[in-house]
């Protein structure tokens, strides 16, 4: 599968998720959340850009569990619990956002 994104095909797998990070732009994430008629406000922006860092970081994607406690000393326990992520993101917080941060896919989600 690919997105057509600014004139170039940009490789995914049949889930959405970029085959290459490297290839991620804001502008990109947009276009994947219009794609699944999902709306990104400054709210999901703050855990996407979160979850790229940590992935930056760590090369890894977060699983829930692991995206709270790093989250918790960043944001706080209001930001960094399963109701608040889950409201933002209903499919799946790490899934979500790790799709729109142009991240794989966390080994753990289903």
């Amino acid at each position: 599968m690919a997105i057509d994104f600014k004139g170039a095909q940009i490789d995914t797998d049949k889930q959405g998720y970029l085959l290459d990070y490297t290839q991620w732009q804001a502008d990109l994430a947009q276009v994947m959340a219009d794609q699944d008629s999902f709306v990104l406000t400054a709210e999901h922006w703050e855990i996407i850009n979160f979850v790229r860092q940590f992935y930056l970081t760590y090369n890894t994607s977060p699983a829930m569990r692991a995206l709270t406690k790093a989250m918790k000393a960043e944001f706080g326990e209001d930001k960094a619990n399963s109701r608040y992520l889950f409201r933002l993101f209903p499919d799946g917080p790490a899934k979500q956002a790790t799709k729109y941060a142009g991240l794989p896919k966390p080994k753990r989600c289903l």
